[in-house]
C-alpha cells in the first residue's frame, strides 16, 4: 500500500477532481512525459477514493486530450477537456457528456477555440466550468493568453454560457501582464464570503498560487503567502466534500531528463537532476483562517493508516544535549549541536514532533537519511531570521554542490516562526516521497532517491531549541 498514489509504471499528471456521493472522482492525466512502457495507456483515467490514502480501481475512459473539469447538470456529466494542434500552434476545448462516469459521447462540433481579438490562439486549454449564481449562468475559466503590447500576456481567460453546449469569449478575468506563461489549470470557489481563485504559473514562479476577492469579478487580491507549496507540487486544482477541502496536485519525479537540462548524464543517482512532467498524487488539505487566506495541513486519513508508534532513541553527536523518551533539547549559544536517531528511516511511516525555539536562536534542522557523520542526509531547516522553511539536498554537502548548484536555496517556504511558540512538525515519507507540514499551514512537497536506511538527525546552530512528542509512525500489517 501506498501513502501517495503513483500508478504503476507511470506518473500522475494534472488532477481533474469530482465529489459525489461520498467519494472523489479523480480523473487525471497519464503517461503524458516520454514514458514507454509496453503497457503504455495515455489520456484521461479515473481513480475513486472516499479518503485519498485508499483507492478504488483504475480506468481509462477514452478521452485523449489536456486538462479539465467535470460537473453534473439536470442528470447529465459534462466533461470539457482540450486538445492540440502544431504548425502552427492552436488549442480547443472540447465537450463530452455521460450519465456514468465510464461512458463518454463526444460533441466535436462543440469545439471551439478563443476570440482571437481578446485572446491569443496559441493558449486555449485546462476549461474549468461551474454555475455562478450571482450572474445565473456557467463560467468557463480558462488558462489562456491575452492580446497585449509585451511578452507578458499570462491570464485567466473566461467564457459565459447559458446551456453549457454554447459559448461567449469575454474579456479575461484576471490578467496582470506579469507572466511570460498562461496560468495553468485554474479553479475557482466561494466560501464564507470570499472568492477564491487557484492557477498554476511556470516562468516567473513554477507554484500553484491563489489569489482572493470579495466579489467573483475582483479586483483579485495577493496575500502575504500567496502559494500552497513549492517547486515540486504543481498543476493543483480543488475540491470539497460539504466539510473540507482539497487540492490535488503531483509531486515530480526526477528520473527521465524530460527537458534535457540535466548537467551530466554520467552523474550516479538523480537528486541533482530536473523535474519531470508528473508524478505521485498529492492531496493537501486546504481551509481559510480568521483573515479569509488559505492555509495547509496533512490529509487526515494519513495518519490513520499509520498505525505502528515506534520507540525513538537520539545519540547526541555534538552539544550538551538533554534527550527524553520523547524529546531531545540542547542549548547551544555559539555552536553546532547535532543528534542521531539510531532509527534508520522507514520507506513509509512519519515522523512527528513539537519544536519551541528562544530568542536568537539562528536556525535548526531535522534531518533524514543522515550517515553516521552526520554529513550528507536531507535536511529540512527552520530559519527563524529568514522566517522560512528551507530544504537542502544531500549533494549539498558533497563537493559537486559547488557546480551544479548555482544557487543558494533549493526549496523552501514562507513561514512565520515566534520564539517560544510550539510548532507541530510531520514528515511523510513514501519512498521517493517526502511531504513536510509545519504548524498545521504550511506544506513543502521534496521528491528524494538516492539515499536510503538511514537516521534520522536534529540539529541546532547557534541556540537553543527544544524538540518535544517525537513519534516515529509506521504502516501496520
Amino acid at each position: 500500500m501506498q501513502l501517495f498514489y503513483t500508478p504503476q509504471h507511470a506518473r500522475v499528471g494534472d488532477v481533474i477532481p469530482y465529489y459525489e456521493d461520498g467519494k472523489f472522482h479523480l480523473f487525471y492525466l497519464k503517461n503524458w512525459n516520454p514514458y514507454f512502457g509496453s503497457d503504455r495507456k495515455d489520456g484521461w483515467h479515473l481513480l475513486n477514493t472516499k479518503d485519498m490514502v485508499h483507492y478504488g480501481p483504475e480506468t481509462a475512459i477514452g478521452i485523449l486530450g489536456g486538462t479539465g473539469s467535470v460537473i453534473k447538470a439536470d442528470g447529465i456529466y459534462h466533461l470539457y477537456y482540450c486538445v492540440f494542434e502544431q504548425n502552427p500552434q492552436r488549442q480547443y476545448v472540447c465537450h463530452a457528456t455521460s450519465r456514468d462516469l465510464d461512458s463518454w459521447t463526444k460533441h466535436e462540433e462543440e469545439t471551439f477555440g478563443p476570440d482571437e481579438t481578446i485572446y491569443l490562439p496559441t493558449d486555449w486549454r485546462d476549461p474549468y466550468v461551474f454555475w455562478n449564481e450571482e450572474e445565473n449562468c456557467w463560467w468557463m475559466l480558462l488558462c489562456a493568453q491575452s492580446q497585449g503590447k509585451t511578452g507578458r500576456r499570462g491570464c485567466v481567460g473566461l467564457c459565459k454560457s447559458a446551456d453549457l453546449h454554447h459559448w461567449e469569449c469575454c474579456e479575461p478575468l484576471y490578467a496582470p501582464h506579469a507572466s511570460m506563461a498562461a496560468y495553468e489549470c485554474p479553479d475557482m470557489f466561494y466560501e464564507n464570503g470570499w472568492w477564491y481563485l487557484i492557477f498554476s504559473q511556470f516562468t516567473d514562479r513554477f507554484q500553484t498560487i491563489y489569489r482572493m476577492s470579495r466579489s467573483c469579478h475582483g479586483p483579485w487580491k495577493r496575500p502575504k503567502t500567496d502559494s500552497f507549496d513549492g517547486r515540486a507540487f504543481y498543476a493543483a486544482k480543488s475540491c470539497g466534500d460539504g466539510n473540507h477541502r482539497y487540492l490535488f496536485g503531483w509531486n515530480p519525479t526526477r528520473t527521465q531528463n524530460t527537458w534535457n537540462f540535466d548537467p551530466d548524464p554520467n552523474h550516479e543517482g538523480y537528486d541533482y537532476k530536473t523535474y519531470d512532467w508528473g508524478g505521485t498524487l498529492i492531496p493537501h488539505e486546504i481551509y481559510a483562517r480568521e483573515d479569509g487566506t488559505l492555509a495547509v495541513r496533512p490529509n487526515p486519513a494519513l495518519k490513520e493508516v499509520l498505525s505502528i508508534q515506534n520507540d525513538v532513541k537520539w545519540a547526541p553527536m555534538n552539544g550538551a544535549w538533554e534527550i527524553g523518551e520523547t524529546s531531545a533539547v540542547v542549548d547551544t549559544p555559539y555552536a553546532y549541536a547535532s543528534a542521531l536517531s539510531e532509527n534508520d528511516v522507514p520507506h513509509q511511516g512519519c515522523l512527528a514532533l513539537d519544536f519551541t525555539f528562544s530568542e536568537g536562536t539562528e536556525r535548526f534542522a531535522v534531518a533524514l537519511q543522515v550517515d553516521e557523520e552526520f554529513a550528507r542526509g536531507y535536511y529540512f531547516y527552520l530559519d527563524p531570521k529568514r522566517q522560512r522553511l528551507e530544504y537542502k539536498s544531500a549533494i549539498r554537502m558533497h563537493e559537486q554542490g559547488g557546480w551544479t548548484f548555482q544557487y543558494d536555496v533549493e526549496l523552501e517556504r514562507p513561514l512565520e516562526l515566534i520564539p517560544g511558540k510550539t510548532y507541530s512538525m510531520e514528515i511523510y515519507i513514501d519512498e521517493s516521497v517526502m511531504e513536510v507540514y509545519v504548524g498545521g499551514t504550511t506544506a513543502l512537497s521534496v521528491r528524494a532517491y538516492d539515499l536510503h536506511d538511514r537516521k534520522f538527525g536534529l540539529a541546532v546552530s547557534d541556540g537553543k531549541v527544544r524538540f518535544e512528542n517525537i513519534q516515529l509512525i509506521t504502516m501496520g500489517g
